[in-house]
């Protein structure tokens, strides 16, 4: 996913950076002594890989996270760095769980900009898909394709479309921090704590 501009603006004083972790930063990194983002730092909890995919993340978890991270200020940034570890193992089987997910970052976009037509379409969308797939069986190869294809195309777009208003608000760290804290803590519950077994390449 496309990384929208950072502000310099932050939120809170820099939390506590666990132990052993690469100090945080913007963007993807080719070694840890350069750094790391938000996944990067989650992947290396879960597994010790270098990837800012890692497979205990949801694919559309892991594109917000990656866009918030490089979207807000640097206090914002080191405040989030504890979410890593949360971020290891947030894998909700739901496949309702991206357009839901996707629903609320737009929701949250209407609400920054309550006249825009365009947002209130897509998150109806979102919650029609939503609706849709609630009660559906995990599917076989026919419903994982067109689950990736939805994230690929209108899913990807409504998201970042959403997270471009909320990046563009005067309080955009809030927004953003917020945002993540609380999808990472829907998709925790909705995951029980378990990841899938096998990695996951469809969020890029």
């Amino acid at each position: 996913m496309t990384a929208l501009p950072g502000r310099p603006a932050s939120v809170a004083a820099p939390a506590r950076i666990p132990d052993g972790l690469p100090m945080p930063g913007r963007f993807t990194h080719l070694h840890p002594d350069d750094g790391a983002c938000l996944m990067e730092a989650a992947a290396l909890l879960a597994s010790g890989r270098f990837t800012d995919s890692p497979a205990g993340t949801h694919p559309v978890l892991a594109g917000l996270a990656r866009v918030v991270n490089d979207s807000v200020g640097d206090d914002a940034r080191h405040a989030l760095r504890p979410l890593a570890a949360d971020l290891a193992d947030a894998y909700p089987a739901g496949r309702d769980y991206p357009p839901l997910l996707v629903g609320r970052v737009v929701d949250a976009a209407c609400r920054v900009r309550p006249a825009s037509r365009r947002l209130a379409r897509r998150g109806r969308a979102c919650r029609r898909r939503a609706g849709r797939l609630a009660h559906a069986p995990a599917g076989g190869p026919a419903g994982r394709i067109a689950d990736l294809l939805w994230w690929r195309g209108p899913g990807r777009r409504h998201l970042e479309q959403a997270l471009g208003v909320l990046c563009a608000a005067p309080e955009a760290d809030q927004l953003l921090s917020l945002l993540l804290r609380q999808a990472v803590a829907q998709a925790r519950e909705c995951a029980g704590g378990r990841a899938p077994v096998r990695e996951v390449r469809c969020n890029r």
